[in-house]
């Protein structure tokens, strides 16, 4: 992929996309970076050596086009995650990488990044982000811009199905039509490992926004809505349907996702409910088979997605925020952001990026087209607190449906706590 010259794995260390050396360039500069005219700081925490690199080319670029100086700081990402807070408040860049949805909320309420409203509008790029534009929106205006991000959904392997003569379900029929033709040539229809808890939360999400849409599920993440709503019930009637058809990995509290990703490779399961991460449980010889198809259409609503993007930022008290803009304009542009991203396996937001050589980010982005609103993960939609609780929760269900009752009334306790009602 060009760029323009001109104008043991885990979820979390794959979808943080960034990180690495916290090692700042040559300029010499540590934070906080005291940006001057005609400079841009910006504080990095990318982790691929090859995704920096190209960025580092692209303000290059941009320097040569532009005369503006560019200042990197690069920090790894754990440390990042603390200076963050610290530098925004006292000291802070001109542009800053972070999390879009909750995390990039509270920097919001905080009045830490600037409202990009205005060039989000003239940049004209709701009209190539679609639905990923609610990644980066407070109460209707823009405070960032979505980068790389992880699109959930289910995987398998094309030469599996087709030995056994099975289709990717698209509606919820079809999902128990799917189930009870994959468990008869021995497969598991379904393989999970909630093990690490996460994955279990990925199926409510989808159940969640297939029944009850984006506005809904949100309100649940914020803690407007009660997890004993009644809107929730058809949620956990219909994920207590697949339980009880053995549609899941038996014994899945025993496997890591990673595990249970095995288990599609050897050709014992037929999918997988996750993100484009799962390559790194599967065989290589293996990757030019996987596949990808959205979790299957329940309810007659509109398509949401759950679409892990991170973002990048203008701190509200930047010295140079129109140069920070400019440079953002240079950045954003598809082959620039396409060079950022495909490295590390990232499927851009932008719906006219050139095409990847991977086939699995090139199908992520045909899936994106037809997605109206996007949710980022239960854990990152939804105060830490309350995110391991629902964690918890969402595990414990699937090992025991019964305790259904039990386990959505500590959740609603715990958002009581969480939320202070």
């Amino acid at each position: 992929m060009g760029i323009l010259n001109k104008s043991r794995i885990t979820r979390r260390s794959f979808l943080r996309s960034t990180g690495a050396s916290g090692v700042a360039l040559a300029s010499g500069l540590s934070l906080p970076a005291i940006a001057q005219n005609r400079k841009v700081t910006i504080v990095a925490n990318q982790s691929s050596d090859e995704s920096f690199t190209n960025f580092k080319k692209i303000t290059e670029n941009f320097t040569a086009d532009t005369g503006i100086e560019v200042v990197i700081n690069r920090m790894d990402h754990e440390g990042h995650k603390t200076a963050i807070r610290n530098y925004l408040v006292a000291g802070p860049p001109d542009v800053t990488f972070w999390f879009s949805g909750a995390r990039m909320r509270g920097f919001v309420e905080r009045g830490l990044f600037d409202d990009i409203t205005d060039f989000f509008e003239a940049q004209g790029y709701a009209d190539v982000l679609g639905g990923t534009t609610s990644a980066v929106t407070v109460d209707g205006r823009q405070y960032g811009l979505p980068m790389g991000g992880t699109l959930w959904g289910n995987f398998y392997l094309q030469d599996v199905m087709d030995e056994h003569g099975l289709t990717a379900p698209s509606t919820w029929d079809e999902m128990f039509d799917y189930g009870k033709k994959a468990r008869g040539a021995g497969l598991t229809p379904q393989v999970i490992g909630t093990k690490e808890l996460w994955p279990a939360a990925g199926l409510f999400d989808a159940l969640n926004l297939r029944i009850n849409g984006l506005d809904r599920h949100m309100a649940l993440m914020a803690g407007e809505m009660s997890y004993l709503d009644p809107a929730l019930t058809p949620v956990f009637d219909q994920w207590r349907e697949l339980i009880e058809a053995d549609y899941f990995l038996k014994d899945h509290t025993s496997f890591g996702w990673q595990e249970a990703g095995a288990l599609l490779g050897q050709g014992k399961g037929g999918m997988m409910h996750l993100g484009n991460f799962i390559r790194f449980a599967i065989p290589e010889e293996k990757h030019d088979q996987i596949r990808f198809a959205p979790f299957p259409k329940i309810a007659d609503i509109a398509r949401y997605e759950d679409f892990s993007v991170n973002s990048v930022h203008v701190p509200s008290k930047a010295e140079n925020k129109d140069l920070a803009r400019e440079f953002l304009a240079y950045f954003y542009e598809p082959e620039n952001l396409a060079a950022y991203l495909y490295p590390e396996g990232n499927i851009p937001p932008r719906s006219d990026v050139p095409p990847a050589d991977d086939p699995l980010i090139n199908a992520a982005l045909e899936s994106l087209k037809s997605v109206e609103g996007t949710a980022q993960y239960y854990d990152r939609d939804t105060p830490p607190d309350m995110a391991q609780a629902g964690l918890k929760g969402f595990q414990q269900f699937m090992a025991q449906p019964e305790r259904r009752d039990d386990i959505l009334s500590e959740l609603d306790r715990v958002r009581g706590r969480v939320f202070n009602l």
